[in-house]
């Protein structure tokens, strides 16, 4: 494995090569960080070290692709409308992934150097969202700037807050947050204030993005007893279960054309309806956008991390996915 000068990567606009060797920092695998400060979360986020692989597959073909081996934790890959990028986050940064170069560059985000993976480009690919741990609690809030880099703007005040979901219209976005002990599905607008509730369940509800045509958002929820794939309107009405599986599924993800939904599975009792975890055998599966039997696209070692946000790219049929390798597993 190659090494470089880490104070390189605290230089915005810095392009390196990889692959290369730094300390791992990844989105904290409970969602709940309750009595924890940044000192400490940032401690536990660091002992996740893995090797990780940024790969792509082509979802009707099955033909896997790996781009790049990283000797550090990378997670939650998003492709650029234009196919140029992906973006992913590391170390609590953010970092654009040149396909054609193989190259890694760190988006600017000022203050917030404590991101998580849950993070999305607007529809224009002008504004990056970002859920950042702000230092002064340990709590994640949702944040807006420029792709380009620049200061982020707080949106949520109210935290925990995990960004996954931007309206097609670009003026609302979706997220999960724990709101009096529960986690349930919310949106507000990109300019901040009041927020809104879409799901009151005991059980978990996480994951949300809107459908291309902006009329429904995609969710996944533990109600049934186990973590499944549900579907609603805009403003929380008729939400329905789109998949019965006999599998903790996380994570939907709606093709830009709205024809195709991927998403990760966890084998039922591996983990717990509400938990995703790293380090897992875990699949990635693809369903019709108007329901239907699932396929089994590809079978990989990963989980927390490897598709937490959309990573479709703009040709409908191929995405993009992190899987892992723990060191001295050799």
């Amino acid at each position: 494995m190659g090494f470089f000068d880490e104070s390189a990567i605290n230089s915005p606009g810095v392009s390196i090569s990889i692959p290369m060797k730094i300390i791992s920092h990844n989105h904290y695998e409970n969602r709940s960080t309750n009595n924890m400060d940044i000192s400490r979360l940032r401690k536990q986020i660091a002992e996740r070290d893995s090797y990780s692989f940024l790969e792509t597959i082509d979802v009707f073909s099955g033909k896997r692709t790996q781009l790049k081996e990283f000797d550090f934790v990378i997670e939650a890959p998003n492709w650029t409308k234009d196919g140029r990028f992906l973006v992913n986050n590391s170390m609590g940064k953010i970092f654009r992934f040149e396909l054609s170069t193989g190259t890694i560059e760190e988006i600017d985000t000022g203050f917030a150097t404590d991101c998580n993976n849950d993070h999305v480009l607007s529809p224009d690919n002008a504004q990056l969202g970002i859920s950042h741990f702000t230092n002064e609690d340990a709590i994640s809030r949702i944040y807006i700037l420029p792709f380009t880099g620049g200061n982020p703007r707080l949106v949520t005040e109210n935290g925990p807050s995990y960004l996954h979901g931007w309206s097609p219209d670009g003026k609302r976005l979706a997220y999960c947050a724990e709101r009096n002990g529960q986690f349930d599905i919310y949106t507000i607008s990109v300019a901040g204030g009041e927020e809104t509730q879409l799901t009151d369940q005991p059980a978990l509800d996480d994951g949300p993005e809107y459908s291309p045509d902006g009329r429904s958002v995609w969710f996944n929820s533990a109600r049934t007893g186990l973590m499944q794939l549900w579907r609603m309107n805009t403003d929380g009405s008729d939400q329905t279960q789109m998949l019965h599986e006999e599998a903790n599924c996380w994570f939907p993800h709606i093709s830009a054309d709205g024809k195709w939904v991927v998403y990760i599975a966890y084998r039922k009792g591996d983990v717990a309806p509400g938990d995703h975890p790293a380090n897992k055998d875990v699949e990635l599966r693809l369903i019709p956008s108007e329901g239907g039997e699932s396929k089994t696209i590809a079978r990989l070692f990963g989980g927390q991390g490897t598709i937490n946000v959309n990573s479709w790219a703009p040709d409908h049929h191929t995405i993009a996915f992190v899987s892992y390798k723990l060191k001295g597993s050799d």
